[in-house]
């Protein structure tokens, strides 16, 4: 029989042991990371094959190799040409010099086509949402949009897939939260915001001080009459800085809490992951109510502010097309919620997995790690669902 007065962690406290233990996985993921990317420890794109510049582009691979050439981009790979993300985007500037093309090649928004805001949220764990944002940022910038990656999960899942071990590579007020602080100690958006190994592609990074923001609010509520009211705060600091960018792709936190509630009031499309198993769906169900009922509560405050909407879509994720239980399901969300559920959802893929065990995207691991069916599946999956947010975005500003 266990002795009541015996310590349950012997002689080691539970503070100790989880502060222990922190400290431990620091470390290890420090030196993973150092592996994984050697010597710098710095992220790095892969190189690119002629045919996804090509791609990418949307030019046949010839006028490529003759752009190429007179540009000195790519460098030769046992006799065969590849691309830096680098060398894309200094083509895809060149080709945009053409005033007849420069829409084709750099599709910037214009001065009369609002900052696209597109929130990716769901509180259930599994649904995929941080690695559809990881997803999506890469492939927008990848095509000629200036995208702003916006972490605001706590966890910070979404920067260490770009590259940062958020306690160690972010420090005090380097996370939206510097920003958007009811202090003296606020600084500007244009600060934070960093660069990533993607250009045109940047990331305002987060880590667990995203968490001051949900226990300063209700203080700050009480006291500070007269300032930006919680849910309007995103929206503001993001106006600062809405000139140098297209898109905004936001990792909502899996929780209903103030970050959630103001990323909603700023953006103007959101995008609920779902993986399409009978406890996700009912966990969304919750999700959805709760929502509703939060965002009623803000429109009484702020009359008016869901004619910001452009779209709202449910993302498939994780769908494997050989299960008849996934497929009963996905027809039930199609016949209840029609046209707002994407058309393409994105494949279970042990390559989309095994990537992210490395930090990586689908569009960041080399094709030689799997077998070419695999990684294929997995690629055409991803871009398929991402093309038709591409095409919503390209609707909400009035183009074809």
């Amino acid at each position: 029989m266990m002795n009541a007065a015996a310590p349950i962690l012997q002689n080691e406290t539970l503070r100790g042991l989880i502060q222990r233990h922190a400290r431990e996985l620091s470390g290890q993921l420090a030196n993973h990371r150092v592996a994984s990317f050697p010597p710098s420890a710095a992220k790095e794109f892969r190189r690119l094959q002629p045919s996804e510049v090509a791609r990418l582009l949307g030019v046949n691979e010839g006028y490529l190799r003759q752009i190429a050439i007179k540009g000195d981009a790519g460098v030769a790979v046992n006799g065969r040409r590849t691309y830096s993300v680098e060398d894309l985007s200094n083509i895809r500037h060149a080709l945009a010099q053409n005033p007849r093309a420069d829409r084709q090649y750099l599709p910037h928004r214009r001065d009369d086509e609002h900052l696209q805001v597109v929130a990716i949220m769901n509180f259930k764990g599994g649904s995929g949402k941080t690695t559809t944002a990881a997803h999506l940022a890469q492939y927008l910038a990848l095509h000629g949009y200036r995208v702003l990656a916006l972490d605001l999960d706590p966890q910070a899942s979404l920067s260490s897939l770009f590259g940062l071990q958020p306690e160690i590579d972010v420090a005090s007020n380097e996370t939206l939260y510097g920003a958007i602080r009811y202090d003296a100690d606020r600084v500007p958006l244009a600060g934070i915001i960093r660069s990533t190994y993607v250009p045109d592609l940047h990331l305002v990074p987060a880590n667990l001080e995203l968490m001051e923001f949900e226990h300063e609010t209700p203080r700050a509520l009480t006291t500070r009459a007269g300032e930006t009211l919680f849910f309007d705060r995103i929206a503001e600091v993001l106006g600062t800085v809405q000139a140098a960018y297209d898109v905004v792709v936001v990792d909502c936190p899996p929780q209903l809490g103030y970050l959630t509630l103001s990323a909603l009031t700023a953006a103007t499309s959101v995008l609920v992951t779902i993986h399409p198993q009978m406890l996700d769906v009912a966990s969304m169900s919750q999700f959805l109510n709760m929502v509703g009922d939060l965002l009623e509560v803000v429109a009484e405050s702020t009359p008016g502010d869901d004619a910001g909407y452009d779209w709202m879509r449910y993302l498939v994720t994780r769908f494997e097309p050989s299960d008849g239980p996934q497929n009963q399901m996905v027809g039930f969300l199609r016949s209840l919620f029609g046209e707002h559920v994407l058309n393409h959802p994105i494949l279970k893929s042990t390559a989309i997995a095994d990537a992210g065990l490395t930090n990586q995207t689908i569009y960041e691991a080399e094709r030689s790690q799997f077998t070419r069916a695999t990684y294929d599946r997995s690629v055409e999956s991803v871009n398929a669902a991402n093309s038709e947010i591409e095409a919503l975005i390209c609707k909400a500003w009035g183009r074809k």
